[in-house]
């Protein structure tokens, strides 16, 4: 997903109109803003300040972050964070309940065990070590307080990765900055996780586009999008190769191991960033029948692509036809 209209027109520098734009969390964020007089230019700092606060509490490549701490932390203790870090944990854990475990952020000895972890890949693990990591995830495990806010494991050896969900909150923590502001029309985006308010610069809903899930860079699909968040969930961005065989970084908790059916992507549109996020890898964990059929009982936005002989088969949610251009 990446914004393919809206923010290329805030770039033309339209009267009242801000941009910021850098890195954070290992990828690229934008922000195009407007609004009343406490939305001008010097808010790209204290936006950037906001990413890095995030980035402090959430990231699984800094030791010093509250969530590696919290790593580290033995079990049985109730270990004080942040509020944010407390309310997306929550978050997580009911995602994890409502789909029986296929979304489950205790899944970090599994990410690093087949080399999508901060450190270096190595071979893939074979079935001794997977089954071994599995021994030390489950969500059941993990327990959040809001008041005061912290978390507790059951086991020493369990640890959390947020990376399925944690964009899409940074998104939101943006887009509560520049509500605070008054700011009335912006787009918000972390990595291809996105929310928007209001209209683009010409006037109109913001339009995004959801990329072809074949690694080209082109569209698949236009929406518009006003006062929504969206995210998408793909095994194109991130993969290894085993040989012939293609390892996507969306694991399955309940196997331990990367999917294996033809869902290449889920993009889902919801009311926060972090929801979408999270729904989003859902989706893609479940596969194209059961991750269709989750998001059509609970009438969730959802479009989902998946890979055919002759390229790839669309299907989605009626709730998403409100935000789907006509024609692919």
């Amino acid at each position: 997903m990446f914004a393919a209209l809206g923010l290329l027109a805030a770039c033309a520098s339209g009267a009242g109109w801000h941009r910021a734009d850098g890195e954070i969390m290992g990828t690229n964020y934008a922000i195009a803003w407007s609004g009343g007089p406490d939305c001008g230019p010097s808010l790209a700092g204290e936006l950037a300040r906001e990413l890095g606060r995030v980035d402090a509490e959430m990231s699984n490549w800094r030791a010093d972050s509250q969530l590696s701490r919290f790593n580290d932390a033995p079990a049985d203790r109730w270990f004080p964070v942040s509020a944010e870090l407390a309310g997306l944990v929550a978050l997580a854990l009911d995602l994890s309940r409502r789909s029986d475990g296929a979304f489950d952020i205790t899944v970090a000895p599994l990410i690093d065990l087949w080399g999508f972890g901060p450190e270096e890949p190595g071979a893939p693990p074979d079935a001794a070590a997977v089954e071994a990591a599995r021994r030390w995830t489950d969500y059941r495990k993990l327990e959040v307080r809001l008041a005061p806010p912290s978390l507790k494991k059951g086991w020493a050896e369990l640890r959390i990765d947020l990376s399925s969900i944690a964009k899409g909150h940074g998104v939101d923590r943006l887009a509560w900055l520049l509500d605070g502001r008054g700011c009335g029309d912006y787009l918000v985006e972390i990595g291809g996780e996105l929310r928007t308010r209001g209209r683009n610069p010409a006037g109109l809903p913001w339009q995004v586009g959801v990329a072809a899930p074949d690694g080209s860079g082109g569209l698949r699909r236009r929406m518009s999008l006003s006062d929504r968040a969206a995210a998408t969930s793909g095994d194109y961005r991130n993969f290894r190769r085993q040989g012939e065989v293609r390892l996507s970084h969306i694991l399955d908790p309940r196997t331990g191991r990367p999917v294996v059916h033809g869902l290449a992507s889920a993009t889902v549109v919801a009311e926060d960033a972090a929801l979408a996020d999270g729904l989003a890898t859902l989706i893609l964990a479940l596969g194209p029948e059961a991750g269709l059929e989750f998001a059509a009982r609970r009438q969730i936005a959802a479009l989902l692509l998946v890979r055919t002989e002759s390229g790839f088969e669309e299907s989605y949610t009626a709730p998403m036809l409100a935000y789907l251009e006509s024609a692919p």
